[in-house]
C-alpha cells in the first residue's frame, strides 16, 4: 500500500490564500518566508500552482490545529484500551481459530468489554439494558432513529403475537370458556417473545457499545476477517443463550401457574369456610354466596321464619303509629306464612307455594321499611323480643331438667310389666324347680365372682349376658345378685327361664339380711328421723320450677334403698371370699374382664378408673371444703373415681375395717353437711389413698349424659357405662349409645313382647 502525503482541497486553499492577503495587509514591509512542502506526486495537470506554495505554513498551522484534538481524543480512549487486548480480539487472526466453541468466543468477547470502560459507564448500559424500551441496533448514541428509518428487525416481528392468539388472550382476559390448548398456546408464545426482546437486547447493546467505543479505528484485512469472523460466533452464542432463557423461562412460568392455581384452590376454600361460618352465625342458610348441596336443606324454612319475626316487629310498630291499613295487610301475610312454614324443619316439608309466600313477604316488608324507616325503634323492638325469647328459652331448659329427672326416677311402663309376669310364673313353679343348680360353687375362691345390686331385671340381665358372652371359661363365673321383696322371684325366674350355659347364678332378697338394721347400718336411722322424711314426703315443697328441679336430683328413690348402699358392705354380705368384681347396673361389657382378678392392688382396697381431668371430678365437686372435717382431712385437688366397676380386695377390707370408716362420716353427715345424698361422696371419703388406678381402657363412662363420648374409646373399653340421667332403657335415651346395650336385649322373649319394650 503506497505511502500518501496530505493534500489540500480546492476550498482549503482558496481560504488559506484569502487569509495569507489579509496578513500582508495588516503587516506591511513583511513577507512571510514560504514552508517547503513536499513534492506533488501528481499528474502536471494536478500540481499546485506556484504562488500557492508561498501559503502552505498557514494551511499547515490550521491542519495541525484540527488534528491535534483528534490525537488528544485517541490518547485519552488508549487509556482505556489495552494494546494487547485491542491485538488480541480484533487484530490477531489467531483469537478465531483458538475460539472453536461460539459461546465461549461470545462470554469472552462480553467479559472484555468490562475492561474497555470504566464501572460508571458499564452501570449506565446495565441499567438502560433493563428500560420496558430495549437497546439495540436502532439507537446510536443515545438518540433514536426516526420511526420512519427504522427497518423491522426479527424482534420486532416475534413481539406481535399472531391473531389466533390475540383471540385467544382477549378470551382469557374476558373471563370466556377457552380450553386447555388455547391458554398453553399463547403462555407459550409468550415465552418466545419474552425469551427473543432479551437475547436481541443484549447482542444489540454490546454492539452498541463497540461500534459507539471505537469509531474512527482503522481495521486492516486481516482484523475484518476477525471481526467477520466474531459476528458469526456471535450469532451462534445468541441462538443459544436463547434456547437456554427460553428453557428457564418456560419453567419459571409453570411453576408460577402452579402456584397461582395452589393459591386459588387454597383461597376458594378458605372463602367457603369463610361463608360457612358467617352463613351459621349471622344471616342463615339462606346466604347468596354459599351453595347448599344437602339433601336435607333447610335454607328457605330459616328464611321464612326470619321474615316472621321481622313482620311481627313492623306490626308491633304499625299498631303503635296507629297505622291500621300496614297492620292489616303485615297480620295476614303473617298468618299465610305461618300456615305454610307450620313445623317444617325442612324445605321439603313446606308448602308448594312457599316461593310465591317469600315474594309477597318480602314485598310487604320493604313498605313496611319505606314507611317506618326509623332504625331506632325498630332495634329495640327486636332487641325487646330477643330478650322475651331467652327468657323463655331458659324457661323450657328448666322444665326439660325437671322432666329428664322426673323421667329418670321412674320405672318405665314395659319394666314394671315385665316384673310382674316373670313374677306371676315364679310363683306358679314347683319348689324344687326354683333354685339354681352349681350352688356349691359360691364360696369357692379360685372362681371369678360378681356382685350386682339391682331391682331393673332388663338392664342386669343385658350386665350378665354381655359377661358371659366374652368370658373365655363361663363355667368358672359366679353372679352374686341381690334385689328387693318386690323383685327378688321375677329375677329368679329370668334366669331360670333363660340360663347362661355353665355360668353360676344367685340371687338374694336384700331384706333378708337381719344383720341389716337402723341400729348397724347409719343410713337406715336417718331415714327414720322426721327431718329426712320430711324431706322427702313432705307435700309443701317450693313451688318454683328452679327449686323443685334442683331438688328433685336427691330425691331420687335409688338414694333412699339400700340396694344402692349395699357396696360398703360386701366383707359382710361374702365372708368366705377374698376379691370380688362389683358392677353396676347401667353398664355394658364388651372384652373378658377375668385379669382384673390378676392385678396387683399394691395393699390398696380398692381398684378403679379416675375420671378426673384439668379442673373437673376432683373432691372440691362433689364435697363440701367449707367444713372443718372435710378441710383438715382431704385434698380439694385430689382425683376421683369411678364407681361401676370396681375390684375390691375384701381381704385388705376387713383388715383396715372400711365399713367402720364408712360409718363414722355417715354419723357427721346427718345433717346433710359434708355432701348431698348418694354413693359417689361417702366412696371418695371412705376410699380415700386406698384407690390404686386402672387403666382408663377398662371403664369408659358418659354414655348416659354426654353425647359426644369418642367413638375410637367405645370400641376399645372393656366395660362402658351409662351413668347419668339418659339410661338406655329409657326413652330419653341417647339415640346413637343405645345399639351397644340393645345388643343383648333378648327382644323376641314372649315376656318382653307382651310388654311392648322394643329396640
Amino acid at each position: 500500500m503506497s505511502t500518501s502525503v496530505w493534500q489540500l482541497h480546492p476550498c482549503c486553499s482558496a481560504c488559506i490564500c484569502g487569509k495569507t492577503k489579509m496578513r500582508k495587509a495588516q503587516l506591511p514591509g513583511k513577507v512571510l518566508a514560504p514552508l517547503p512542502l513536499k513534492r506533488w506526486k501528481g499528474s502536471v495537470s494536478e500540481q499546485r500552482p506556484r504562488h500557492a506554495k508561498q501559503r502552505f505554513p498557514v494551511c499547515a498551522l490550521l491542519v495541525v490545529s484540527m488534528i491535534a484534538p483528534l490525537v488528544f481524543l485517541a490518547g485519552r480512549l488508549s487509556i482505556f484500551i489495552s494494546s494487547n487486548l485491542v491485538q488480541k480480539v480484533f487484530l490477531d487472526e489467531s483469537f478465531a481459530t483458538k475460539l472453536g466453541d461460539s459461546r465461549n468466543r461470545k462470554l469472552s468477547a462480553v467479559d472484555q468489554i468490562e475492561t474497555f470502560f470504566p464501572k460508571e459507564v458499564l452501570d449506565v448500559i446495565i441499567a438502560n439494558s433493563r428500560e420496558p424500551e430495549p437497546l439495540d441496533r436502532n439507537i446510536i448514541r443515545g438518540k433514536a432513529l426516526s420511526s420512519s428509518l427504522v427497518e423491522e428487525t426479527k424482534v420486532d416481528a416475534i413481539r406481535r403475537p399472531s391473531d389466533i392468539s390475540k383471540v385467544k388472550e382477549d378470551k382469557i382476559n374476558q373471563g370466556q370458556g377457552v380450553s386447555e390448548n388455547d391458554i398453553k398456546a399463547v403462555s407459550e408464545e409468550k415465552l418466545k417473545i419474552i425469551s427473543d426482546e432479551e437475547s436481541e437486547n443484549h447482542i444489540a447493546g454490546v454492539e452498541h457499545i463497540v461500534s459507539a467505543s471505537i469509531p474512527d479505528m482503522e481495521v486492516t484485512d486481516e482484523g475484518t476477517a476477525g471481526g467477520a469472523l466474531l459476528s458469526k460466533n456471535a450469532n451462534h452464542a445468541q441462538l443459544a443463550r436463547r434456547q437456554m432463557r427460553l428453557h428457564r423461562h418456560e419453567k419459571r412460568l409453570k411453576e408460577l401457574l402452579q402456584q397461582d392455581e395452589e393459591e386459588k384452590v387454597k383461597m376458594e376454600n378458605e372463602a367457603i369456610e369463610h361463608t360457612k361460618e358467617v352463613h351459621s352465625a349471622i344471616i342463615g342458610k339462606y346466604s347468596i354466596w354459599r351453595h347448599d348441596e344437602s339433601e336435607n336443606s333447610e335454607s328457605l324454612v330459616r328464611l321464612m321464619r326470619d321474615q316472621l319475626i321481622m313482620a311481627r316487629a313492623y306490626a308491633s310498630i304499625a299498631q303503635a303509629r296507629h297505622n291500621d291499613q300496614l297492620l292489616r295487610d303485615v297480620r295476614f301475610r303473617l298468618r299465610d306464612s305461618q300456615r305454610c312454614v307450620g313445623e317444617a324443619s325442612f324445605d321439603a316439608d313446606l308448602c308448594r307455594s312457599a316461593p310465591e309466600r317469600i315474594r309477597a313477604m318480602g314485598q310487604i316488608l320493604t313498605r313496611a321499611r319505606e314507611e317506618h324507616s326509623d332504625g331506632s325503634l325498630l332495634v329495640k323492638k327486636l332487641r325487646a323480643m330477643l330478650q322475651s325469647a331467652e327468657e323463655h328459652a331458659r324457661m323450657l331448659k328448666k322444665q326439660s331438667t325437671f322432666l329428664s329427672q322426673l323421667a329418670a326416677k321412674t320405672i318405665p311402663k314395659g319394666l314394671h310389666c315385665l316384673s310382674l309376669r316373670l313374677n306371676v310364673e315364679y310363683h306358679m313353679l314347683p319348689s324344687h324347680q326354683q333354685e339354681f343348680a352349681n350352688q356349691e360353687k359360691l364360696e369357692d375362691r379360685s372362681l371369678y365372682h360378681y356382685a350386682l345390686f339391682s331391682d331393673n331385671i332388663l338392664a342386669v340381665s343385658v350386665v350378665v349376658s354381655s359377661v358371659i358372652l366374652h368370658a373365655q371359661e363361663p363355667e368358672k363365673h359366679v353372679f352374686h345378685l341381690v334385689t328387693d321383696k318386690l323383685n327378688y322371684g321375677a329375677m329368679k325366674m329370668w334366669f331360670l327361664s333363660n340360663p347362661l350355659g355353665k355360668a353360676t347364678i344367685h340371687v338374694e332378697n336384700v331384706d333378708n339380711f337381719t344383720w341389716l338394721n337402723s341400729s348397724y347400718c347409719p343410713v337406715l336411722r336417718q331415714l327414720e328421723h322426721k327431718a329426712m322424711k320430711d324431706y322427702y314426703f313432705k307435700q309443701d315443697q317450693p313451688t318454683s320450677l328452679a327449686s323443685v328441679s334442683s331438688n328433685l336430683k336427691y330425691r331420687n328413690p335409688k338414694y333412699l334403698s339400700m340396694l344402692n348402699h349395699l357396696r360398703f358392705y360386701l366383707p359382710q354380705i361374702y365372708p368366705k371370699l377374698n376379691k370380688i368384681l362389683f358392677l353396676d347396673d347401667d353398664i355394658v361389657v364388651q372384652k373378658d374382664l377375668t385379669r382384673l382378678w390378676s392385678v396387683d392392688l399394691h395393699g390398696k382396697v380398692n381398684g378403679a378408673v379416675e375420671t378426673c381431668g384439668a379442673s373437673f371430678h376432683r373432691f372440691d365437686k362433689y364435697l363440701n371444703f367449707s367444713n372443718p372435717h372435710i378441710a383438715r382431712n382431704f385434698d380439694p385437688n385430689a382425683c376421683g373415681w369411678a364407681y361401676g366397676m370396681n375390684v375390691f380386695d375384701l381381704d385388705e377390707w376387713k383388715r383396715q375395717d372400711i365399713t367402720g370408716i364408712y360409718h363414722k362420716w355417715q354419723n357427721l353427715n346427718e345433717e346433710r353437711n359434708l355432701w348431698k345424698l348418694g354413693t359417689l361422696p361417702p366412696g371418695l371419703i371412705t376410699f380415700y389413698n386406698l384407690t390404686y388406678p386402672l387403666d382408663k381402657s377398662w371403664h369408659v363412662l358418659g354414655l348416659g349424659y354426654n353425647p359426644s363420648v369418642d367413638r375410637i374409646d367405645i370400641d376399645g373399653a372393656a366395660v362402658i357405662h351409662y351413668n347419668g340421667n339418659l339410661k338406655p332403657w329409657l326413652e330419653i335415651g341417647l339415640a346413637r349409645y343405645k345399639p351397644f346395650w340393645a345388643k343383648y336385649v333378648k327382644f323376641d322373649h314372649p315376656f318382653i313382647q307382651q310388654c311392648n319394650i322394643n329396640e
